[in-house]
C-alpha cells in the first residue's frame, strides 16, 4: 500500500501490534500516519514508531498526538511486536491484548459468577468477551442455548476457542441490535466506556435490550461497577429487582421482566 491511518489503541502490545501491522503493509516509503489521544497511548506513540526504525514527524492537535511517517526499507521488530499482540493462550482460555480484561477474570465478572442463580432454558450472554461467563452458565445442563454477542471481533475469535459447547451461537455484533426475542435469562456485564470515555448510556442501552429480549418472567442478571446509576432504568424496564450481592466496589442485581 501507498498509504494507512490508524487510530493507534491505548494499550503497549496492542498499540505495537497495530503500528506492525500497518507498516507490514506500506511498500517503503508509504506513508503511516498514527493518532492517539495524548493521555491513551498519545504520549507514547512516538517512541513506539521509533523503535521500529522510523523518522517521525509529530504534532499535537485537540489533546492528540499525530504521528507521520515515512515507511523504511528496513525495519526492526515488526515480527516481535506481532507475536507480542497475537492471540494467544493463557492457560485452558484464549485471549488478546486489547480485549476487555483480556489477561485476568475482572472482579465483576467473578462476582457476578459467585453469585448466579440457576439458569434453564434459552439464554444470551451480552458483551459476552472471551467466554468466560458463558462457560459458567453453560455449565447447566437445563440450559438449552446461549447466544454469546460481543462488538470486538478479537473476543468474538477467542471465544469460539472457549466455548465448543454445542449450545452456544458466537456473534460478533452489536448488541444495541441483537434482535433476540423470547429469551429465558440474559446474564451481562455491560460496558460504560466508548472510546475511552465514560459513556453511561452504554449500560442503559443494554438494560433495554435485555428486557425487549426476554419473556414475560424472564430474568436479567448483570454486574457493574458501585458508582453506576443503573438502578432507574432497572426499574424502569423490569418488574421486579433485586440486588443480589455487593463486593469491591461491584454489584449484582437480578431483574424480572
Amino acid at each position: 500500500l501507498d498509504e494507512a491511518v490508524i487510530a493507534a489503541p491505548p494499550g503497549t502490545a496492542e498499540r505495537d501490534y497495530a503500528l506492525a501491522q500497518a507498516l507490514r503493509v506500506l511498500k517503503p516509503g508509504g506513508r503511516l500516519t498514527a493518532f492517539a489521544p495524548k493521555d491513551k497511548g498519545g504520549s507514547r506513540l512516538k517512541k513506539s514508531l521509533e523503535a521500529f526504525g522510523c523518522e517521525v514527524f509529530e504534532e499535537s492537535r485537540k489533546h492528540n498526538r499525530i504521528c507521520t511517517v515515512a515507511r523504511p526499507e528496513a525495519i526492526t521488530g515488526l515480527d516481535s511486536a506481532v507475536a507480542k499482540g497475537a492471540p494467544l493462550q493463557m492457560g485452558e482460555l484464549w485471549s488478546q491484548p486489547g480485549v476487555f480484561s483480556w489477561d485476568r477474570v475482572d472482579p465483576g465478572s467473578a462476582l457476578l459468577i459467585a453469585s448466579l442463580g440457576p439458569l434453564k432454558g434459552k439464554g444470551a450472554d451480552f458483551g459476552a468477551g472471551i467466554g468466560i461467563l458463558a462457560l459458567t452458565v453453560l455449565a447447566s445442563p437445563d440450559v438449552k442455548s446461549l447466544t454469546l454477542m460481543d462488538i470486538d471481533r478479537r473476543a468474538v475469535e477467542a471465544a469460539a476457542r472457549n466455548v465448543t459447547d454445542p449450545r452456544a451461537t458466537i456473534v460478533w455484533g452489536d448488541v444495541r441490535q441483537a434482535g433476540l426475542t423470547d429469551l429465558d435469562f440474559v446474564v451481562m456485564n455491560p460496558p460504560f466506556h466508548d472510546g475511552g470515555a465514560e459513556d453511561r448510556a452504554l449500560g442503559v442501552a443494554f438494560i433495554e435490550t435485555a428486557a425487549k429480549a426476554l419473556r414475560k418472567g424472564g430474568t436479567c442478571w448483570l454486574t457493574a461497577n458501585r458508582h453506576l446509576p443503573y438502578e432507574r432504568p432497572l426499574t424502569a424496564a423490569f418488574s421486579k429487582v433485586e440486588l443480589r450481592a455487593e463486593a469491591g466496589g461491584y454489584k449484582i442485581y437480578e431483574a424480572r421482566k
